[in-house]
């Protein structure tokens, strides 16, 4: 009897398997979290996309190596900071590894290609940096989350800080390209909303570093003082050019907190004394970041950086959603709603979602001593992008 009637029940499993979602039984079977990693790991921004890994895998490992319940599988994708490959990666994690989350990335470009995939194939994605508004805003969605910042946030926490010191006339200078010019945006926004004027923008094409041309425009213009976005070499080259130009101790620069995030060793005596905004800082002194900090370092013998709390931060959001649904990811709807009513206890100060999912998030002003950013205050509290555009 057993024996007869196995092929009927075979034929019976087959055709339920079949209308099933394609991926369902493999995820169902192996009863585990596919979270697919696309970051830089190779080139300029390779040790920004292994710091943001760190900081996920730390969360999940303090949680048993589980998010709801179920063990989590990771893939692993090197986006080379190209835009032109991103939609290609991309699809290799949703289609070839049908991943349940895509954590990405750093570069505002490729974001914008795994911004587009994800929201064509219904996909969770948690972008752990890359702060391009659209993200957030004309591009959002119910499935597009942000463990970072917007470019807008930094530059008007920075605008609303230079306000208040009684300066009027500002320069900007950035490089000409989404995330410098989101960011002035944002700071000019607040700094002309409270009185001051930004009587000129400055700008030069990505990469750039020959800054001597807008140096000596800034020196002829003798403004009040200076608001620059740049990152990486370029903030290094910059900082150092600047204090070379003898206009460190005679115009106040300011910066989004880019500007000297891990740059600090190479900048030297240039940058002392430099004050930025940013969403973390050295010395915040809650148990939360003493705690992360400790962990960090017994667990990858390096020092966290915003990176990393990004990263960390980035696993927190998914655990929101994973243990609402006690890790079935198939139940999407409860996973975002989930997500988007999260309060993340980081390490950077607790934070909340706005409706186009992007942290509400204090912004600290901090002042660099020796090797650190040192916070000096909170410069904005609870700082919530605009998010112009977004129609969810």
């Amino acid at each position: 009897m057993h024996r007869r009637s196995s092929p009927l029940l075979s034929l019976a499993l087959a055709t339920a398997l079949a209308w099933l979602p394609a991926g369902a039984h493999a995820q169902t079977v192996a009863g585990k979290i596919k979270v697919g990693f696309m970051l830089p790991y190779t080139g300029t921004y390779a040790a920004l996309g292994t710091a943001i890994e760190n900081g996920f895998r730390l969360y999940v490992q303090e949680q048993g190596g589980k998010l709801g319940g179920k063990d989590v599988e990771y893939f692993k994708v090197d986006d080379e900071s190209d835009p032109a490959k991103a939609p290609e990666n991309a699809s290799k994690l949703v289609k070839r590894d049908q991943v349940d989350v895509v954590v990405g990335t750093v570069h505002s470009g490729v974001q914008m290609g795994i911004v587009k995939v994800a929201k064509e194939n219904n996909t969770l994605l948690i972008i752990p940096n890359a702060g391009v508004d659209e993200a957030t805003g004309p591009l959002c969605g119910p499935n597009i989350f942000r463990s970072s910042f917007s470019n807008w946030q930094p530059g008007n926490a920075m605008g609303q800080v230079v306000a208040s010191r009684d300066i009027k006339r500002v320069v900007t200078l950035t490089w000409k390209y989404a995330a410098g010019e989101q960011s002035v945006k944002g700071f000019k926004e607040a700094f002309e909303a409270k009185g001051g004027k930004v009587v000129k923008e400055l700008s030069l094409p990505f990469p750039n570093v020959e800054f001597q041309a807008q140096i000596t425009e800034i020196a002829s213009l003798k403004p009040d003082a200076v608001f620059v976005f740049f990152a990486g070499g370029g903030a290094v080259k910059f900082v150092k050019d600047w204090a070379a130009a003898g206009l460190k101790d005679k115009i106040p620069l300011f910066a989004s907190g880019f500007l000297t995030d891990g740059t600090l060793e190479a900048q030297g005596a240039a940058a002392q004394g430099l004050e930025t905004t940013l969403h973390y800082a050295d010395g915040l002194n809650n148990a939360r970041d003493k705690a992360f900090r400790l962990a960090y370092a017994k667990a990858y013998k390096l020092q966290p950086d915003v990176y990393a709390v990004q990263g960390y931060d980035a696993a927190q959001l998914l655990a929101a959603g994973a243990n609402a649904v006690k890790g079935d990811m198939t139940r999407k709807a409860e996973v975002y709603k989930a997500m988007e009513g999260a309060r993340v206890d980081s390490p950077r100060g607790a934070f909340t979602l706005s409706k186009a999912h992007n942290p509400v998030q204090d912004f600290y002003l901090r002042k660099v001593d020796g090797r650190e950013n040192k916070v000096s205050s909170v410069a904005v509290r609870a700082l919530a992008d605009p998010a112009r555009g977004c129609r969810l």
